[in-house]
């Protein structure tokens, strides 16, 4: 699979033999790694990742990971972060941090430190993937070209769209996660209605993202009285901080209804969004769902309850039909990202 990404230096040989060192920082994980530039691509040398909590900033990580590796401060340093990216300083809200890109130049005595958007790291990331790289759920229309859409549900709800100038394509970010989430049936409007009890504002991120994986759980079992079992319930208990992936893990293990139940109404509603998403990029080229979520949970995107429900649109199911679904399952593609960025997309 060959995308074309505009990475003005790719091909300029000033660019081609130097090392950077790439970061994938989120609220929960931050990867790092080393990348060396051989010709137009990239090699990996090392990378470590790190329970971002852990740590008090992204600098201190990254000297962590310096001291472990036993390597020098590359010149070129960059950076996909959890949160919008202006004037190259990020406020991640997750982790209570403000990276700027200058004061990490300074702390660090690197050359140069650039800071991208999580999700326009992720869309640079396809530069280094290959097709194996991909699980396709829809194949779309033959030769489908124009804008691309990414959205990651993680930690958050990331979204990102490729502009298409019709050679190449360019990455932008967007905080559209963050947006009112639409209620379309009887069970969204009750989700809905549970959901503002706790949340002055219902974006959707609170329902179709990681986090969300729990509210919808305790949606299911206060408002919808699906039952609990005895033993989940002692062990959601004593490990709060992994009820999400327990929910998740139990469906797949075991069948539980309501954790199968609460896998099956996230999917419904993260392929809600993936419409909406696809309609506001008018991205006919293709959707991709990234994120560490879809990867680990790929029986239930592959259900047809998925598609039927992305291609629920009212007049535009044409339009929606014909675009190219995807799941990423590289988990590096962040970080591939950040690393061809940082060598051939902003010197």
């Amino acid at each position: 699979m060959s995308i074309p990404l505009y990475l003005p230096n790719q091909y300029n040989q000033a660019f081609h033999d130097s090392l950077i060192l790439a970061g994938d920082i989120g609220g929960t994980k931050s990867n790092l790694a080393i990348f060396k530039t051989e010709g137009n691509k990239l090699k990996l040398l090392t990378q470590t990742s790190y329970h971002s909590n852990e740590f008090h900033s992204a600098v201190a990580i990254i000297q962590r990971f310096i001291e472990e590796t036993n390597i020098s401060v590359p010149d070129y340093i960059s950076l996909g972060v959890a949160g919008p990216v202006l004037n190259n300083e990020v406020y991640l809200t997750n982790l209570d941090w403000t990276i700027n890109a200058e004061v990490m130049k300074q702390e660090l005595q690197a050359k140069k430190v650039v800071l991208l958007n999580d999700l326009e790291a992720n869309a640079y990331g396809l530069a280094g993937l290959e097709e194996d790289d991909f699980i396709t759920l829809h194949k779309g229309a033959s030769g489908a070209k124009g804008n691309m859409a990414i959205l990651a549900p993680g930690t958050g709800l990331g979204e990102a769209g490729l502009f298409f100038d019709g050679n190449f394509y360019y990455p932008f970010a967007t905080e559209g996660g963050h947006c009112d989430f639409a209620p379309q049936s009887e069970t969204d409007i009750l989700l809905y209605h549970y959901m503002k009890q706790k949340h002055p504002h219902i974006s959707w991120e609170l329902v179709a993202s990681g986090s969300a994986i729990h509210n919808l759980y305790l949606f299911l079992k206060e408002i919808k009285k699906r039952q609990e079992p005895v033993w989940l319930y002692d062990k959601l208990k004593s490990q709060p901080q992994n009820v999400c992936s327990i929910i998740s893990e139990t469906a797949l293990e075991t069948g539980e209804g309501i954790c199968v139940e609460t896998m099956q109404l996230f999917v419904r509603l993260v392929a809600r969004e993936s419409c909406n998403l696809v309609l506001k990029m008018k991205a006919t080229g293709g959707l991709f769902l990234s994120g560490g979520i879809p990867p680990k949970n790929l029986q239930y995107f592959q259900e047809a309850a998925f598609y039927e429900q992305y291609k629920e649109c009212d007049r535009m199911s044409e339009l929606v039909e014909s675009v190219p679904i995807k799941i990423i399952m590289n988990q590096k593609t962040p970080l591939l990202g950040a690393a061809y960025y940082g060598a051939f997309g902003n010197n």
